[in-house]
């Protein structure tokens, strides 16, 4: 077809089939990379069947806020595991979803549960949504709460970032509100499949800054006020407060969880 084009021409169409060949080549690379990119295959486990709880602990905490919910959790009934972070909480949180995930395992295995429940306290939540997006966490986990957690960052952090960047470890930059790390995980869905998300905030935050950036989109979501009208709940409280303590236990349990009523539980 080509043998009847002048030298010149048979170059230029040549070379355009090449560049076109060249281009649904790369096209095709970064179908596969997207494809890749969406996280592994989940498998989901059922909602019926309670399991053992992992409380996961915030920035630079040890998990002793967290005892609280724990005693009231084993007096349910159910086995307890408080996970710390990484450097004291303050390391890399993909580090930290990656010991989530070990923990989570091992935990599964040694109580013989097909599934585990999950409660992340301020960024202990996005620990726990990084572990679900990118870890494979989608298959084991049942329920997602998040207590307080700046899932699109606060601006405690910007103003540590950016004045005292010194005392601003990796976690502190990664809960930034223009972290890269934020936007790629909220850039598709807040709530990746697998388990049931139940997102907890108090309008009281002074560390997650906006206190609504406790909010996730697709979970069953709302604010201790929403539940209790002029109740005062800190950051720092949420884990301990009866009040929420008992909207966890209710999320927590065997029914799929729901937004509560305006009330306040026992």
């Amino acid at each position: 077809m080509l043998d009847g084009l002048a030298p010149a021409r048979r170059r230029t169409v040549l070379l355009a089939t090449t560049l076109a060949l060249l281009l649904l080549v790369v096209l095709a690379g970064l179908g596969i990379a997207r494809a890749l990119d969406d996280g592994p295959a989940v498998d989901p486990v059922a909602q019926d069947e309670p399991g053992p709880v992992l409380l996961v602990a915030g920035y630079g905490a040890s998990g002793a806020g967290l005892e609280t919910l724990a005693d009231r959790l084993r007096a349910e009934g159910r086995t307890v595991e408080v996970v710390s972070g990484t450097d004291g909480g303050t390391g890399d949180l993909r580090d930290q979803a990656v010991a989530l995930g070990d923990a989570a395992e091992t935990l599964a295995e040694r109580t013989g549960s097909a599934s585990v429940d999950v409660v992340g306290h301020s960024a202990g939540g996005v620990v726990a949504r990084l572990w679900v997006a990118e870890q494979g966490g989608g298959s084991l986990a049942r329920r997602v709460v998040t207590l307080g957690s700046p899932h699109h960052g606060t601006e405690v952090a910007d103003l540590g970032a950016e004045l005292t960047p010194g005392s601003c470890p990796e976690a502190c930059r990664q809960l930034t509100t223009d972290s890269p790390l934020l936007a790629e995980l909220n850039a598709d869905d807040e709530t990746p499949p697998g388990p049931v998300w139940v997102s907890l905030w108090t309008e009281g935050d002074r560390v997650v800054v906006p206190a609504t950036s406790g909010r996730l989109e697709g979970a069953v979501a709302y604010a201790v006020q929403d539940v209790c009208p002029g109740r005062a709940v800190e950051h720092g409280d949420l884990p301990s407060d009866d009040a929420v303590v008992g909207m966890v236990l209710e999320a927590l349990g065997g029914a799929v969880p729901d937004a509560p009523p305006p009330r306040c539980p026992a």
